[in-house]
């Protein structure tokens, strides 16, 4: 089994873009917020020698590398942080758990199920031994989401019946917005449904606990060409996607994900509707959830602003007094703290989502590009 060492745990990460800057960010505060194990922010790695030493100063990392291989196989190094794009997770993911380190992946996990699966035999593997392989759902700690998951585990939405979840962003509104790894297939895996889609979907099933079974879905490459370094260049994955879902609890959802939607900037919404009550959030006011009870006279029903900073909710243990409000960062300190948890339980299980999570909602993904290439017909999982 793993062991947590005397010393203060040591995190490697991979790679230092703007996952990376929130990832350095949680891990410089976690101490500061709950009680943890200590840890020192190691090596940061990537490509460029000169930008990454630049990155390890500004972040506040001890030492930068160009070279993720030995950065994980380093004595001093006990996690492995992987903020790179989808197509470099696998590698790195299963590299570093074969080197006996707990991981912590960005997602999506992969960019299909094969790699997928291949990070999840790897996982098991090393849970045999203790070790911890997470996936960086964030959204799951913003307090408000997971009060609103405990509602549901609770009753008091009663069964079940539909679902409304939809995440727009306008950041390729602009048709001159230039190419990126984000717009190609073969580094993105997929464009608003991979990037953004995936984490309405993974609300969808973390807060009512049920399952995706079939899918329908369509996509849209509504700006077909970018400008690139050489040129023009095709754009390969989609700028939008609509899905409806099945749940293995007899309720079904609808799904949107767009980075097209004009004046929308960071805008996750869900909706729950239940048979004694609903629930509303958006992540542009993340520090609030509406909740309405059905189970009142008719008379007196109607939606409640629940502000999700009180000292019961979960994670406010650590932050502030009631009414100061968090921001998007904090989900990943929170993030932070329930991984070192883990590592400082040596139970492996005491983190979610896993690698085991990742595949389903991969599977999930795939369907719905599949469902997509036969003009919207039912794909199953």
């Amino acid at each position: 089994m793993s062991q947590t060492p005397s010393r203060p745990l040591g995190v490697a990460m991979i790679g230092y873009a703007f996952m990376g800057r929130a990832h350095s960010q949680a891990w410089r505060t976690v101490g500061a917020a709950f009680d943890v194990p200590a840890v020192e922010r190691r090596v940061v790695v990537g490509r460029d020698e000169q930008a990454v030493a630049e990155a390890a100063q500004h972040l506040g990392w001890q030492e930068h590398t160009t070279d993720w291989r030995a950065a994980i196989t380093r004595e001093d190094v006990d996690i492995v942080d992987i903020c790179t794009p989808g197509f470099l997770h696998a590698e790195i993911a299963i590299a570093a758990l074969e080197a006996g380190k707990h991981v912590l992946c960005e997602k999506p996990l992969a960019n299909d199920a094969e790699e997928a699966a291949a990070m999840v035999e790897a996982a098991r593997a090393a849970r045999a031994r203790g070790q911890v392989a997470a996936l960086g759902h964030t959204y799951r700690r913003v307090p408000a989401l997971r009060r609103a998951r405990d509602l549901v585990a609770e009753g008091r939405l009663g069964r079940i019946l539909q679902v409304r979840a939809s995440y727009l962003q306008d950041w390729l509104v602009d048709e001159n917005a230039g190419m990126s790894w984000r717009l190609r297939a073969e580094t993105a895996g997929s464009g608003a449904l991979g990037d953004i889609g995936s984490h309405a979907i993974d609300q969808i099933q973390f807060v009512t606990g049920q399952a995706v079974t079939a899918v329908r879905g369509r996509l849209a490459t509504i700006v077909p060409e970018r400008p690139g370094r050489d040129g023009p260049e095709q754009v390969t994955v989609d700028d939008a996607a609509w899905a409806t879902l099945e749940l293995d609890g007899g309720a079904l959802a609808s799904v949107e994900a767009s980075r097209m939607a004009t004046g929308r900037k960071n805008a996750l919404e869900l909706e729950v509707y239940g048979t004694q009550g609903a629930l509303r959030f958006d992540l542009e006011s993340l520090n609030e959830l509406w909740f309405l009870d059905a189970t009142v006279p008719v008379a007196d029903q109607g939606f409640s602003r629940v502000l999700v900073t009180e000292p019961e909710h979960p994670y406010l243990e650590g932050w502030w007094p009631q009414g100061h409000m968090l921001g998007w960062e904090n989900a990943f300190s929170n993030q932070a703290r329930d991984l070192l948890l883990a590592v400082q339980a040596g139970d492996p299980a005491a983190f979610s989502p896993d690698f085991a999570d990742g595949l389903a909602l991969q599977r999930v993904l795939d369907a719905i590009i599949a469902s997509d290439a036969v003009h919207g017909a039912t794909v199953s999982l």
